[in-house]
């Protein structure tokens, strides 16, 4: 799900590099950025958000260049208020991928300002594929981690995934009217208005699916997965059901859908 693997950014020069996303705990990916970072001075480490393939190479980045890691904290801290009272209700599974000993030395607050020798980096924080989520905005062009990414749309799975501030994020990130978008895998998106335009098109039209195949009667996540995504392989129906979960949720918090007897990955959902 991460197709050619994580894009780590190296931003700044030999007086101050920031270090964006140092992705998976992988040997072979730590040699490859610190054979890049050469003999110059990282001052900052940068998580767009804390699952393994972006955050886990962390400790083992800051052990060796001794920068201190940014981010924006837990996943709890960036849930909504629904999910936080869902997920202490019933269990609603997810946490695909979460970096569960993840740890930061600064907590990066929304619209915080980093500063190094050569660069200033603008704070948003973006929630919905993760509670935690954060994009960095370097003047008009912006770091996106997977809120937008180049190559597919993310997985937005519930409690961390949040389908409502997904789109809430993804509206805000249009209104900044970035030249470019540097995603967390993919190549850069160099039509962000139009790329970001796609992907909430195209969550509004998965609801739109959801809600057309409940008119045929109560149905549950996973059914409604495999009715939707019929050219998506097997091994990915799962992360489809967390994708469909998380509308569902959506249009229970908005009162478009009943659930029996509660909302959650195994209920029955049916039209109101």
């Amino acid at each position: 799900m991460t197709q050619a693997g994580t894009n780590t950014y190296l931003l700044g020069g030999d007086d101050g590099l920031a270090v964006i996303d140092p992705g998976p705990d992988d040997s072979v990916h730590l040699d490859l950025v610190m054979r890049t970072i050469g003999r110059a001075r990282v001052s900052h480490i940068l998580v767009t958000h804390s699952h393994l393939d972006h955050s886990a190479m962390a400790p083992r980045l800051a052990d060796r260049t001794g920068a201190p890691v940014l981010a924006f904290g837990s996943p709890e801290m960036g849930r909504s208020p629904r999910m936080a009272q869902l997920a202490t209700t019933m269990p609603l599974g997810g946490g695909e991928g979460a970096d569960t000993t993840f740890r930061w030395d600064r907590r990066l607050e929304d619209g915080a300002i980093v500063e190094g020798a050569e660069w200033t980096l603008r704070v948003l924080w973006t929630p919905g594929h993760y509670g935690n989520h954060l994009c960095f905005a370097w003047n008009d062009r912006i770091f996106t981690g997977d809120l937008v990414m180049g190559w597919a749309t993310s997985i937005v799975s519930p409690p961390d995934g949040d389908m409502a501030q997904y789109l809430a994020s993804c509206e805000r990130l249009a209104r900044q009217s970035a030249s470019v978008l540097f995603p967390g895998h993919g190549d850069p998106v160099t039509d962000p208005a139009d790329r970001i335009a796609w992907l909430i098109a195209h969550r509004k039209a998965r609801e739109a699916q959801v809600l057309k195949h409940l008119r045929g009667g109560p149905a549950d996540a996973e059914t409604l997965a495999r009715a939707i995504y019929t050219d998506t392989p097997a091994a990915l129906i799962p992360a489809a059901t967390r994708n469909v979960l998380a509308h569902l949720l959506d249009l229970h918090e908005r009162g478009r859908v009943a659930a029996d007897p509660h909302p959650g990955p195994t209920a029955s959902f049916a039209l109101r």
